[in-house]
């Protein structure tokens, strides 16, 4: 970066005060501002370069010898008019937000078991390039998952934001907040992953309004983005990514399960590739139940009962199905009370009652179970 004029005299008043090549705070910051009268540093806070912690700055080294200053002198009635003034003047000196929390990268799931597009999301995801990802699939099969354990496997910090039709520009770039009696510009996620170098996971991405979601565009591109409220110019970082999570293609939902709209054609053509993410495999599947339950038996019974409804589903002959998620919230309801029986039906509630009698009646019929195994829950 160019020194110019301005900050020379904020490094020198720094330096004055703490000496060469200091560790600044923030409130050391306005510290060196308010005594020694110089511009407040934007060019410093608001640059990961010089950021070395949570709220710390390394002030710049100059070249050369520098010459210490003197703090202006003020004397008495001066200070005086100054401080009458100030009780009547609001200072807006902060007109943006300074992003200082730290990378958040998700946890690791210890049971998580890879399957399908796992590897290959390793594999873009460590590239850092970017490399916009489509991944469609229905609901409960682990697309967000696979995204988020593909991000702690590779200790890269994932910016999820949820999609809802009320989503809108400021939700997604950013607004204007107040803050200690200022209004400042709040980066939003999409303009934060692009400047730290995120991946930007966008969950249910079909459930938004199309026209909303079009300031993505340039984004998509991988292209910079103008701030319009800031003036500021946002070039993403490298390693910058964006996948996007639905239950549909952006085409809607014929069926009507899922609330999802229909997006434009030159927004969905902006994922470099479309990952068509099925429900893992019998054998997959018991790996993922099998540290829930220590039952294998009923591990094997859910599986098979799980994989003959999908089939049956697929054929279009039901409107329901049962989900990986639901198999697993049936193995954690199953460790709470211990009882199959039991741990079904309150699982299964949700759904309407044609639909919850024949998911029963096919589970007796292929457990050999008699019928009054199977008793509704109070």
């Amino acid at each position: 970066m160019t020194i110019t004029a301005k900050n020379k005299e904020f490094i020198v008043a720094a330096q004055t005060l703490y000496g060469v090549n200091a560790t600044v705070t923030r409130k050391e910051i306005d510290h060196i501002v308010e005594t020694m009268a110089v511009s407040y540093p934007w060019w410093m806070v608001s640059k990961t370069e010089y950021r070395i912690g949570h709220g710390q700055y390394q002030v710049p080294r100059l070249d050369g010898d520098y010459v210490p200053v003197q703090p202006p002198v003020i004397d008495a009635v001066q200070q005086q008019t100054s401080m009458d003034m100030s009780a009547q003047v609001v200072h807006f000196r902060q007109p943006k937000l300074v992003d200082e929390s730290a990378p958040s990268v998700p946890s690791a799931y210890q049971d998580y078991v890879p399957f399908g597009f796992h590897k290959d999301l390793v594999t873009v995801i460590k590239s850092k390039e970017f490399y916009p990802v489509f991944i469609t699939g229905l609901s409960g099969n682990g697309k967000t998952l696979m995204a988020e354990q593909v991000c702690a496997q590779l200790k890269r910090e994932c910016i999820r934001v949820n999609i809802s039709i009320e989503t809108d520009e400021s939700d997604l770039l950013g607004g204007n907040t107040l803050i200690d009696g200022n209004v400042v510009f709040r980066d939003g996620p999409v303009l934060t992953a692009m400047k730290r170098g995120s991946v930007l996971l966008i969950d249910e991405v079909d459930r938004g309004n199309g026209s909303k979601l079009m300031c993505l565009q340039g984004i998509l591109e991988g292209n910079g983005h103008y701030n319009k409220k800031t003036g500021e110019m946002v070039y993403p970082k490298p390693g910058f990514t964006i996948i996007a999570t639905a239950n549909t293609k952006g085409k809607g939902s014929e069926d009507g399960n899922y609330l999802s709209q229909i997006l434009d054609s030159a927004f969905l053509e902006r994922f470099v590739i479309t990952v068509e993410q099925e429900f893992p495999d019998a054998k997959t599947e018991k790996k993922i139940l099998t540290p829930l339950i220590k039952d294998v038996e009923f591990v094997d019974e859910l599986v098979k009962w799980a994989d003959v409804i999908r089939k049956t589903y697929m054929e279009g002959a039901i409107d329901e199905i049962i989900s990986t998620r639901r198999l697993v919230h049936i193995a954690k309801t199953y460790n709470i009370f211990g009882n199959k029986p039991k741990a079904i039906q309150l699982c299964i509630a949700r759904f309407d009652d044609e639909t919850k009698s024949g998911f029963l009646d096919l589970y007796n019929k292929m457990t050999d179970a008699p019928e009054e195994t199977i008793v509704e829950v109070d």
